[in-house]
């Protein structure tokens, strides 16, 4: 069994790791996208985005089973193009991390985007930037405490992901069982000593992302040494 969680612990890392690169791939333009938006769409892309956040996983696990199963059209594309069935697969379930993961990238860069405005950019577009040469050189420097922020939150949520994963991936040891589904196991097998192990592992290792998140976000404050240099100039020039 010790072998089996360990084999879990290695799937649920590369779905993660996966997972996590294609939600920064296809995130980052559509945060953008919505972050420049002036449509009165704007609300309804939103609210689709948004909409894993409400949904219970099992509703758009059992959607997603339905799309994926060979007599519909994404399982039949798949398959013809794989050959392989794509319900109960390595790939549905990052599929479906990244269905169900999506707003909590998607949301945290466009809040950056909005906050960044466009004068920035502006100026960038008047020294000849391109619009690559200005997202690498003013966006991202500027957003990268976001991008850390939304890709920590897509990689912790969906390691932490059961409902979706089980009704898209089932339980196959070595493609589809990930941590939280081994942890079900042990609990429904009683064995508890190693449910506690995965249960105590899962939340420190949680406790410490989101920690480390929050740090990030912490507002920078000024050194009391430039607040005593910026008091003394304002009293000199007070006094002349």
């Amino acid at each position: 069994m010790i072998n089996s969680d360990l084999q879990a612990l290695i799937t649920t890392l590369e779905m993660a790791a996966l997972t996590t690169i294609i939600l920064l791939i296809i995130g980052t333009p559509l945060a953008w996208y919505l972050a420049k938006m002036t449509s009165r769409f704007k609300v309804i892309i939103e609210a689709v985005v948004a909409l894993p956040l409400v949904l219970p996983p099992t509703v758009v696990g059992f959607y997603l089973l339905i799309a994926f199963s060979p007599e519909y059209l994404p399982g039949q594309m798949w398959q013809q193009a794989t050959g392989q069935q794509l319900a109960f697969s390595f790939s549905a379930i990052v599929i479906g991390s990244v269905l169900y993961s999506l707003p909590f990238v998607v949301q945290p860069l466009q809040k950056a985007f909005e906050q960044l405005g466009d004068s920035l950019l502006e100026a960038g577009a008047l020294l000849g930037a391109g619009p690559i040469d200005r997202f690498f050189t003013i966006v991202l420097p500027l957003t990268k405490a976001s991008f850390i922020t939304a890709a920590s939150l897509g990689f912790a949520h969906t390691v932490g992901e059961f409902g979706i994963i089980l009704m898209i991936g089932g339980n196959i040891p070595g493609e589809t069982r990930v941590l939280s589904i081994a942890l079900f196991d042990h609990v429904e097998a009683f064995d508890y000593a190693r449910a506690h192990l995965l249960s105590i592992s899962l939340l420190i290792s949680s406790m410490v992302l989101l920690a480390a998140i929050y740090w990030l976000n912490l507002p920078k404050r000024n050194k009391p040494k430039d607040l005593t240099v910026n008091t003394k100039r304002e009293e000199q020039s007070a006094n002349e």
